[in-house]
């Protein structure tokens, strides 16, 4: 964030102001992130009010509050009526402030999977160019969008925003807010149908991102995706790109893909500035569409052929997002564990598959599914079936099924299903003194099956 003064935040947020004058560089809504130059905006949620910790951030060093109702404290408050629509009114002043006075090109995308790749593969791209602020961790909802921007200063060129929603309504109200230059959708898959209701309600709310751009933005779509209708009417008046690994005639098309003994694949990407060979460092041939997706986006903004194959090839993998690691031991653990939809666990299947050697599959459950949990556990579970891994385990309820279906073991006890994992590979590497053994583990955020990951990592 830039320095500011309170009272310059006043006039943004139309707050009242108590207390003196003071000058802020920073933003929280955590009273564990604070320093001495922080402004603590105390949110209000369905179990939390942040007006509860003030105190604690007053002890922690903030230099002022942000509040809906006057406190008895020593330190300066901004008082508004709403202090969440207060915190997005800020994010979407400084980065209006960041494009008007230092030209910042922003790119916004969503999408049922893969966002967080394509985020971190558009960065990559771009960070050849110049410097980026990209969306950390989770931070892609309507508190966490307002806060990446707030992190935004004058020395970015570029922001790469990943949107995120669970209901009807956030990705329109976090598209207002960051005003995208290139707007995306990855995909669309059946992920957060509680939310949603259906995948028509999913379309709808992936649709809002291109309902907030500009009518001078530019669109990039996935001709792979279902419910592309959906999303026409809203593209009448923007620049459309398209790409695909399946039509030839997609702006940005993948040919020639080859994976290695590693899953990794490389490819010949075909785009509108011409052709070049890529070879990616990320797992999975659905890694392909998402380089193809972050071709897509960058170039939009300028990016050349050279720049798109630097940053494509040199992009780290995220901590529970397809991670591959080789242990000591020589056992090769794939960790996904950060989130699962049905469409992430059959890219995740492909990975474990393309590998040599035995084979684990380890799944909690996917949640968010709503009525159609059952049906979607069981399409997974039929999908793993074709694979004949050599031993597959769940964790939860609504897995059982997939367990069922593959002559897997289920457990209600985590704990339980790491001691018989441990068990079967003690057996698979007292049998061989070069084994090749991997292990996929994946699941919700709910699940936690980085337990499985952590336990393998520090089993001697």
């Amino acid at each position: 964030m830039i320095k500011v003064q309170l009272s310059h935040l006043q006039s943004v947020l139309n707050a009242e102001l108590i207390g003196m004058d003071t000058e802020i560089a920073a933003v929280s809504t955590d009273t564990r992130t604070i320093d001495n130059n922080t402004l603590f905006i105390a949110l209000i949620g369905e179990r939390f009010d942040g007006h509860d910790f003030c105190q604690n951030a007053i002890e922690n060093g903030a230099k002022a509050l942000l509040v809906s109702k006057p406190l008895a404290v020593d330190i300066p408050q901004l008082v508004v009526a709403d202090t969440h629509q207060a915190l997005g009114q800020l994010g979407a002043w400084l980065k209006a402030k960041m494009t008007a006075e230092h030209g910042l090109k922003t790119l916004a995308l969503t999408g049922s999977c893969g966002k967080t790749t394509v985020k971190e593969m558009a960065a990559a791209i771009l960070a050849t160019k110049g410097q980026v602020l990209a969306t950390a961790g989770n931070f892609n909802n309507d508190i966490g969008v307002p806060l990446t921007l707030l992190r935004l200063t004058a020395t970015d060129d570029y922001a790469v925003i990943e949107l995120g929603a669970n209901h009807l309504g956030e990705i329109a109200y976090t598209t207002a807010l960051v005003k995208p230059d290139v707007a995306l959708i990855n995909n669309l898959a059946a992920a957060h149908l509680e939310g949603f209701g259906s995948l028509d309600g999913v379309a709808k709310a992936k649709g809002e991102i291109f309902e907030g751009l500009a009518a001078q933005g530019q669109a990039v779509i996935n001709l792979d995706s279902n419910q592309l209708a959906t999303w026409q009417p809203l593209l009448a008046q923007h620049t459309v790109s398209h790409f695909s690994t399946t039509q030839q005639n997609a702006d940005y098309f993948a040919a020639d893909i080859k994976v290695n003994a590693q899953g990794l694949a490389c490819f010949t990407m075909q785009t509108p500035m011409g052709a070049i060979d890529i070879s990616l460092t990320l797992a999975g041939t659905h890694n392909v569409s998402n380089a193809l997706a972050a071709a897509a986006l960058t170039m939009a903004l300028g990016a050349t052929l050279a720049e798109v194959k630097q940053g494509l090839e040199h992009v780290v993998n995220v901590k529970g997002r397809l991670a591959i690691t080789m242990l000591p031991s020589g056992l090769r653990l794939i960790d996904d564990t950060y989130n699962a939809s049905v469409a992430s666990v059959k890219a995740a299947i492909d990975v474990l598959h393309s590998l040599s050697g035995k084979r684990y599959f380890i799944l909690g459950d996917m949640a968010e599914l709503g009525e159609e949990s059952g049906s979607l556990h069981r399409e997974v579970g039929e999908y793993a079936r074709d694979k004949q891994f050599d031993g597959v385990m769940t964790f939860g309820r609504a897995s059982a099924v997939v367990s069922e279906l593959n002559n897997g073991l289920h457990f209600s006890d985590k704990t339980a299903l790491i001691d018989e994992l441990k068990q079967q590979l003690h057996q698979q590497f007292s049998q061989s003194n070069t084994p090749q053994v991997t292990v996929l583990a994946k699941g919700a955020r709910s699940s936690r099956m980085e337990d499985v990951i952590i336990a393998l990592q520090e089993d001697k």
